[in-house]
């Protein structure tokens, strides 16, 4: 089954709007949504299952035995992201910059150094027959997501269509949650804006080996600089989505647009047909 993520080189593009319908229009077989966007997580408020389960996700920290440490400042050395620093006779650590990598109590001479685990986030869950969703919330003020972003990754069943709503841009969050994906669906809006952060995250999904398609949101507006590009770069616009008053009364009210207007659930319904055909044709 197709690993497929939905992300964009900005924000405000109709990402989740995408996520969300196409999970929907499937909805007659099981489909996984997640939603990786953990710094402002809102595919829930469309999808209105009540939560089941709530998980910490927690990284690694270090903790220093004072007793025992030589203060040599090899672990501050060796830390790549500038999380501790050796005084005279005192080690601070700044956990907020710290990966998790552990190699501070790894490489510690005098192994002074133990971790312990400091909670990031949470992983929120709720199921029903056909619709398995999840998503992440980062805890305020938390500086890394890709640790939670990647936690909610594991929740991937790969016997099951799933789809991952992907934080917006192409810094660290986003390649976490693009990178080891099937399929790359690329959403963006017919602006010089829209233009300029999609042929960033086209560099992204090329430089991570991830085939790719393009959705054209409020096609109806703006200039045809968008589609030219795709052409130029035999990037395939799988679907082209038109400024609707209607549609965007029910997005207002967080309501699908495909629960009520059968027209467009045969469109996300094509769209995910066109997606696993260009899928295919790539691989």
């Amino acid at each position: 089954m197709i690993n497929l993520v939905v992300a964009s080189g900005k924000g405000g593009t109709g990402k989740t709007t995408v996520s969300v319908n196409l999970a929907l229009a499937l909805s007659e077989q099981k489909i996984q949504l997640l939603d990786c966007d953990v710094e402002e997580p809102n595919v829930h408020l469309f999808i209105k299952n009540k939560i089941k389960e709530s998980i910490p996700v927690s990284i690694p920290v270090p903790s220093i035995c004072m007793a025992t440490c030589s203060f040599c400042g090899y672990c501050a050395e060796v830390c790549a992201f500038n999380a501790l620093a050796v005084l005279a006779d005192q080690v601070l650590i700044y956990s907020e910059l710290c990966h998790g990598c552990g190699s501070c109590s790894y490489l510690c001479p005098e192994k002074a150094i133990t971790e312990e685990n400091r909670t990031i986030g949470t992983i929120e869950k709720a199921y029903s027959d056909s619709l398995y969703f999840a998503y992440g919330c980062l805890n305020p003020c938390e500086a890394m997501s890709p640790p939670l972003i990647n936690a909610v990754k594991k929740m991937v069943v790969p016997e099951v269509v799933t789809i991952i709503d992907a934080p917006p841009g192409t810094s660290c969050p986003a390649i976490a949650a693009v990178k080891g994906c099937d399929y790359c669906l690329l959403v963006t809006e017919p602006t010089p804006f829209g233009l300029h952060d999609l042929k960033l995250a086209y560099l992204m999904v090329c430089e991570l080996g991830i085939p790719a398609g393009v959705v054209i949101n409020r096609s109806n507006y703006g200039n045809n600089e968008v589609s030219g590009f795709c052409s130029d770069h035999n990037i395939p616009v799988l679907m082209e989505i038109p400024f609707d008053y209607h549609l965007a009364r029910l997005y207002a009210r967080g309501e699908p647009v495909v629960l009520h207007a059968p027209e467009w659930l045969n469109s996300f319904r094509n769209l995910y047909q066109a997606i696993i055909k260009d899928w295919k044709g790539q691989k």
